[in-house]
């Protein structure tokens, strides 16, 4: 079992950010189809990278298909003339490229800038130089000690916002408070009832925001209102007022009868939230902040009712459709979602309560707006408090919050776009690239993602539309062409147009596999395959995942292995593909497949980080990575194996949610002994702090933060390791098994019988 050796590179995706499942295309819908693994680009929308050009004016189109300018298309000098790959349009260049010569090209043409950033306008002026939109939603049904918790993270956020960042507040308990920053003599709060569904007018009109009572500001839709300098204010102006409004903010006084839960209406203060922001600052970025600490009972979005007696559903209840308030919730935040998505706003929900909160219900409002998702015990724990102070952070650490996003994609003649899994929303853009076929947000060409920051990576999903017949003229094109262009409005209020474009050969599978086979990328693969398969889980009833993967995995050894038919002992598996089936091992047993002890939200978390992530981490989410730490050896990856687990050995597991650091069992006995402290154990003391360096670095690095666990070999915290463990000795063998080692109670298959009967099914006569 190898270690991936494509981890262990710095960055494959280079300046394009682009990955995909296939290098080589078939050039049909037949050879396509018979490849198993679907054809699929993983693409990080506005990554950092160090040469990336940016350009100060607008970008050339091409006159027919409006693809942009780049490296790949013929440029005829004398004529001054380009022809774009894709429709083989012939365009005439402007007469300010008129000095142009082969020895002179704009960096539009470099070979290398085959993704290349436009900048196309200043901050819009109707909004002055308020930039970006916070809008904080604190809940305050809670333990007074959370509440603290809450409140003290939320005064070093506000202290972190730059001066001319845009700040409103609203608390919520069993009525929604909507606070006046702008009214300085005195606290002054607009209340809503609870449990009344509202309109987005009625919440307008008891603000005093509603139509006939705006005054607009410079004219034209989207403009500021007066309502700007009521609720929302510069964080320069209002953090003395907020401050002194979070130390008086006490919890929810609403009586809570014995036995009951406390009633909270989480659904209606979202519900005003997105009012407020529509009717101030319709079109510019802003985002909903929500702290939520339990679940909603009351009004709208409620997910379980106030008896205590009744439990919050679990997977057991969604998938015997016993969970009553389900659907009904499910509908309530896809009518948010779309008021949000016309809006251009994003929903950000951090989630901190030992029960849960509705986060499997607001799933589709948090992804169609491409919001952040932080999920914690409490709020006053490290996974919470870190990765709240990090949304706010500029320079090195930022996470570069843009808004406004939208994305298209152009492709070559034979290319039909199915559709993206990921944080965005379909804007409808029907065109000939649209595929029959819907994966995700598809029926379009382009997608609208209000929120976006430098980690979001989307999955497209291809298909291959061309039939057996070839070009009559015999000139077939071995080069496929695909352009993503990426508009959004970067934090310091700049409006980019990001461009890359990317090619491809097309390869004729039916003559030969093997350039097809080279340019198979199994760490990508196994991430689209886990995110086609946790989409599959929530959309199709009675989906069998794990068989569905099982499939998959037979049929492309049987593809792509070489064997002699019914001789299991024959098979071997091409260097392309031989770690893909220990990453369909490891998805097998991951969170997105296995809901058993996890909760419908604690699901939905996952997942919805699966979806945003680069591809690199979310391997890391299927496979974790193991590195040992010991006397005799410099710290190396160690196999993600029980046979790693040795006595004198510190295990650093990092599986993306969490990061462990395991102390064999002799190393905690010397540590309980006081050992590091003596001064002719310098090395030791070294040996227990490297990892715990090691994890700080993955640690600051990571959003959301990761939850530390520091645990001993036969402590009770040892389970999260063992759970990622492949189990190569259980009670079953345990008399095979190393002095010092481990073994694993469970009835699941090692990886070695797993590639057993793998090798057995894919070898067999059809």
């Amino acid at each position: 079992m190898a270690a991936p050796a494509e981890l262990a590179q710095t960055d494959i995706e280079g300046i394009d950010g682009v990955r995909m499942t296939w290098n080589s295309w078939p050039r049909t819908k037949v050879e396509a189809s018979k490849c198993v693994i679907p054809i699929a680009s993983s693409i990080h929308l506005i990554r950092h990278h160090p040469d990336l050009a940016t350009l100060p004016y607008p970008p050339l189109r091409c006159k027919t298909c409006t693809t942009v300018i780049n490296p790949f298309a013929r440029v005829d000098f004398q004529a001054l003339i380009w022809i774009c790959p894709f429709c083989f349009q012939r365009n005439h260049f402007p007469h300010h490229y008129s000095g142009m010569n082969e020895a002179s090209v704009p960096a539009e043409l470099y070979p290398q800038c085959t993704t290349i950033e436009y900048s196309i306008g200043a901050p819009r002026s109707d909004f002055g130089n308020y930039l970006p939109v916070y809008l904080f939603v604190l809940d305050t049904c809670m333990l007074e000690e959370e509440l603290e918790y809450a409140k003290s993270g939320l005064k070093r956020a506000i202290d972190m916002l730059p001066d001319n960042a845009m700040v409103g507040f609203i608390s919520y308990g069993t009525q929604v408070q909507v606070h006046e920053l702008g009214f300085s003599d005195m606290s002054k709060v607009y209340v809503f009832r609870g449990s009344k569904e509202l309109t987005k007018d009625q919440v307008l009109e008891q603000l005093g925001l509603g139509v006939a009572r705006r005054v607009v500001v410079g004219g034209g839709v989207g403009g500021p209102n007066v309502g700007v300098t009521r609720f929302l204010l510069p964080a320069s102006e209002c953090e003395y007022t907020l401050n002194s409004l979070l130390d008086e903010l006490s919890t929810d006084q609403w009586p809570v009868p014995q036995g009951n839960r406390a009633l909270r209406c989480t659904g209606v203060a979202l519900s005003v939230a997105a009012g407020l922001l529509g009717a101030c600052m319709a079109g510019a970025g802003a985002r909903i902040v929500a702290l939520v600490g339990g679940p909603c009972t009351e009004g709208p979005g409620a997910i379980v009712s106030k008896d205590l007696t009744e439990p919050v559903r679990s997977h057991k209840d969604l998938h015997k459709d016993a969970a009553p308030f389900f659907k009904k919730a499910v509908h309530f935040y896809e009518e948010l979602a779309k008021q949000l998505v016309s809006q251009g706003h994003v929903l950000d929900v951090f989630a901190s309560a030992l029960d849960q909160v509705g986060v499997a219900e607001m799933k589709v409002a948090i992804e169609k707006t491409g919001g952040l998702v932080v999920l914690a015990e409490s709020f006053g724990h490290s996974v919470f408090k870190d990765s709240f102070k990090h949304i706010f952070e500029d320079g090195e650490q930022s996470l570069g919050l843009s808004y406004n996003g939208t994305l298209e994609i152009n492709c070559s003649k034979d290319i039909k776009i199915q559709g993206i899994i990921g944080p965005c929303t379909s804007l409808e853009k029907k065109g000939p690239a649209v595929s029959n076929t819907v994966i995700g947000e598809g029926n379009t060409t382009a997608w609208k993602l209000c929120g976006l920051d430098r980690n979001t990576c989307l999955t497209v999903f291809f298909d291959v539309s061309s039939s057996e017949k070839s070009d009559p003229s015999g000139n077939i094109n071995p080069q496929l062409y695909i352009q993503f262009l990426t508009s959004y409005q970067s934090p310091d209020g700049q409006t980019k147009l990001r461009v890359t474009t990317v090619t491809r050969r097309w390869v004729d599978a039916a003559v030969s596999n093997e350039e097809l086979v080279q340019g198979f990328d199994q760490e990508t693969a196994a991430v689209v395959v886990a995110r086609l398969a946790s989409y599959k889980m929530e959309t199709e009833e009675d989906f069998d995942a794990i068989r569905w993967l099982d499939r998959i995995l037979i049929r492309l050894c049987a593809k792509f292995g070489d064997y002699r038919k019914d001789d299991p002992s024959s098979f071997t598996l091409n260097p392309s593909f031989s770690l893909f089936p220990q990453f369909m091992f490891h998805l097998r047993r991951s969170q997105f497949l296995q809901v058993f002890n996890n909760s419908p939200d604690e699901t939905a978390y996952f997942r919805m980080l699966l979806n945003r992530e680069g591809v690199s981490n979310a391997a890391v989410m299927i496979q974790p990575t193991l590195t040992a730490f010991s006397f005799n050896s410099l710290p190396s990856p160690a196999l993600l194996d029980v046979a790693s687990i040795a006595a004198d050995r510190i295990l650093l597991l990092d599986a993306y949610f969490s990061v462990v650091i395991f102390h064999g069992m002799t190393i905690a006995q010397w540590r309980n002994m006081g050992y590091q402290k003596q001064p002719e154990h310098q090395a030791f003391a070294q040996l227990l702090q490297v990892p715990h360096d090691e994890a700080q670095t993955i640690i600051r690095e990571r959003f959301p933060v990761p939850r530390l666990v520091v645990c001993d070999q036969h402590g009770s915290q040892a389970r999260f390791l063992l759970a990622k463990l492949n189990p190569s000795a259980t009670y079953n063998n345990a008399n095979d098994m190393a002095a010092g080692s481990d073994v694993i109670f469970t009835d699941d298959v090692s990886l070695q019988v797993f590639f057993e009967h793998l090798q057995r099914l894919a070898v067999q006569s059809s």
